[in-house]
């Protein structure tokens, strides 16, 4: 079996751990004043140094270092928290993202350009004299000299410590950078040669260390340790501190060491009494196992393989349940039910992996609207709603393109500036929506903006001259406006970083089309505009209804059907040129299928309608027979039927023919439209 690179796996902390840097600092934008947030960033930061620093990323720790110190000041009110100061941790968040990425690059001054920008932000706060002069960047670690502290420092680390990663040498390191530091290691500890495991931690230290600093900065190096260990903290004098000696008096021994011909039996490691109230426990080490293993990372690879044999073996099954259907045999019958019914729970526990709340996909959004919002002058707000929505995780991919394209075409189109929008009596802050819920098998995902709207006849007009449509052309309302996914086409006045190209709109139409999916858009002059994306929620297997038409076999997907009910062939004549049915005091449109697939066979005497909706929308398909559920897995069509609007995918049967897998959203506005020509010829 594979293993993990090191290096690899420290990348992927790294990108969670910028994100969390990230978001930090966007919150802090709007609360400059919160403590809890400027800690937090400066926990990030702080453990992106060392981490960086463990793992050989020596551009990484260096750059990140001033950043950190930044926040330092910022945490022990030498400096105050300002937008600048977020701007340029921000900026050089990005540059940390490029070493972490790409170390041996070459990256050019951009290191030294954001370090002076960051050194802007935090020494225009500073109180030192107006003649000083402007120090280089490095200079942010500049302070004003404090009286020095001596402090005797005790602790030990769970055994199980190094094998978890973490390094206590790195630990020292951080302490002897504080100031002037005597370290002594308490080897007691340690068991015969015989006994002894090397991946556990047997030493304790203690330091006394005289140093500038308070005593925040030494519990800011134990900070991601501080609850697994046992440490003391207690202040000294300057005397006692020189009766410790020269540092290191006391070096820890090599394992070799701890072997004797006669080994004194090794007391139990010495406890310290936390002085100040430090937070001291120890979990057991089977806890801490347990703990870690809560969470496992797993490539995004092996889930999708993983995913495909799931499908094989659903092929299998309905292909066992078939022959088992067909047979007398009585065990077989009971075998082909277990197997179904495991097969299905193996399928839902899949299906659960795969799945992601959009809040992942939204948080990267606020970083997008921060910097757009200072690019463009505008005052924006950001609301994010439906985060705990689940999507398919192939599904979250895809999206993050279009919903750039959209947020920024809704910002530079949609939004006003400032003078403008207090001009209209609105506020002087524009805000931007994006929401997420689930409607049946599909989830909506909304970009809503309290914009200007969509001007029709500007949309009318660039049409007209692009030759997408014939002046004076009839459309309808929302024909008019989907032609703004047409490729190439914008109503931007003039080409600009934001948008003017007329290709973003058209990446957003493929994509979504890409994934079985449909756009609605609605807007109102002077209120705002909102795109809304009707997505799949999964593009693997899905519960479908397996029915007969004419000769063929077709699968709608469950989620999407409401009932079934019976339409007699005196029925189905008597509705000739109307193809309405009577639903609980409603009239509801509905497409025979028979005739849209064209299959030139008669009806079957007792025909069905299944009743299907894509939330208020709904529309009855007439179909000659319901044969019954099934596991359906989605095999995408070939290129060859790209234009085929009908069927979303095929899948195999369990006697190996194929069934077409009709795509409900665009049945529904097939019957939607004939719905309305129906009405007009009325």
């Amino acid at each position: 079996m594979s293993t993990l690179d090191p290096v690899a796996v420290f990348r992927i902390e790294a990108a969670e751990c910028l994100e969390a840097i990230e978001t930090g600092l966007l919150d802090l934008t709007h609360q400059l004043d919160n403590k809890d947030l400027v800690d937090a960033v400066f926990r990030g930061l702080h453990t992106l140094k060392g981490s960086g620093a463990m793992f050989g990323f020596e551009a990484l720790a260096a750059f990140t270092h001033h950043c950190e110190t930044a926040f330092d000041r910022v945490r022990k009110g030498e400096v105050a928290a300002t937008s600048e100061l977020v701007a340029a941790v921000l900026a050089a968040q990005d540059h940390m993202r490029a070493l972490v990425d790409q170390p041996d690059a070459n990256h050019g001054d951009t290191g030294s350009r954001l370090l002076a920008q960051l050194q802007a932000a935090v020494g225009g706060k500073t109180a030192a004299p107006a003649a000083a002069p402007v120090p280089a960047p490095a200079a942010v670690n500049a302070a004003p000299a404090k009286k020095k502290n001596s402090w005797r420092i005790r602790f030990s680390l769970p055994a199980n410590s190094m094998a978890n990663g973490t390094n206590p040498l790195g630990l020292l390191d951080e302490l002897r950078d504080l100031g002037e530091c005597s370290v002594r290691a308490n080897t007691a500890a340690i068991p015969p040669l015989g006994d002894l495991t090397p991946t556990e931690l047997y030493v304790s230290w203690d330091v006394t260390l005289t140093s500038e600093q308070d005593r925040s900065a030494i519990d800011d190096v134990f900070i991601f340790v501080l609850d697994d260990m046992e440490l003391s903290v207690e202040e000294i004098d300057a005397a006692a501190a020189a009766l410790t000696g020269p540092a290191e008096t006391m070096p820890v021994p090599a394992p070799v060491a701890a072997a004797s011909p006669a080994p004194v039996p090794a007391p139990a490691v010495p406890e310290f009494r936390p002085v100040e109230a430090v937070p001291a426990r120890r979990e057991a080490p089977a806890a801490s196992q347990a703990k870690a293993a809560e969470n496992v990372r797993v490539p995004a690879e092996r889930l999708d393989e993983l995913m495909d044999r799931v499908g094989e073996l659903v092929i299998a099954q309905s292909r066992l349940s078939q022959l088992a259907s067909a047979s007398a045999d009585i065990a077989l019958r009971s075998v082909s039910e277990e197997i179904e019914r495991l097969s299905g729970e193996l399928r839902d526990t899949m299906m659960v992996l795969r799945m992601v709340p959009v809040a992942t996909l939204f948080s990267r959004f606020r970083r997008l609207v921060h910097d757009l919002a200072r690019e463009t002058g505008k005052v924006i707000e950001l609301v994010t709603e439906g985060e705990t929505t689940e999507v398919d995780k192939t599904v979250i991919e895809r999206l993050a393109d279009p919903l750039v394209h959209l947020v920024r075409n809704s910002i530079d189109h949609g939004l006003e500036t400032p003078a403008d929008r207090l001009a209209a009596g609105k506020t002087e802050a524009g805000t931007v929506t994006l929401s997420a819920r689930q409607a049946g098998g599909e989830v909506i995902i909304s970009i809503k903006d309290d914009g200007r709207g969509i001007n029709r006849e500007r949309v009318r007009a660039k049409a007209e001259s692009s030759g997408l449509i014939h002046p004076g052309q009839p459309l309808s309302d929302s024909e008019l406006l989907q032609l703004i996914f047409a490729p190439g086409f914008s109503t931007a006045a003039a080409i600009t970083n934001l948008s003017g190209r007329g290709v973003g709109m058209d990446v957003v139409k493929k994509t979504v089309e890409a994934l079985r999916g449909a756009i609605d858009i609605v807007s109102v002059p002077g209120q705002g505009s909102e795109v809304s994306l009707r997505i799949p929620l999964t593009l693997a297997i899905i519960d479908g209804l397996l029915v007969r038409v004419g000769s063929g076999r077709y699968v709608i997907p469950l989620s999407a059907v409401e009932e079934c009910l019976e339409l007699s062939l005196e029925e189905d004549l008597r509705s000739r040129g109307r193809s309405f049915i009577s639903l609980r005091d409603s009239l509801v449109p509905f497409l025979r299928l028979r005739d849209l697939f064209r299959t030139g066979t008669k009806p079957d005497v007792h025909q069905k309608v299944v009743v299907i909706s894509t939330g208020t929308e709904r529309v009855g398909l007439v179909v000659d027979q319901i044969i019954g559920d099934h596991q359906t897995v989605i095999k995408s069509m070939s290129k060859l039927h790209n234009d085929v609007a009908t069927f979303s995918g095929a899948t195999i049967l369990g006697d190996g023919s194929v069934a077409l897998i009709l795509d409900v959203g665009h049945l529904v506005a097939a019957g939607q439209q004939q719905e309305a020509q129906l009405r007009v010829a009325g």
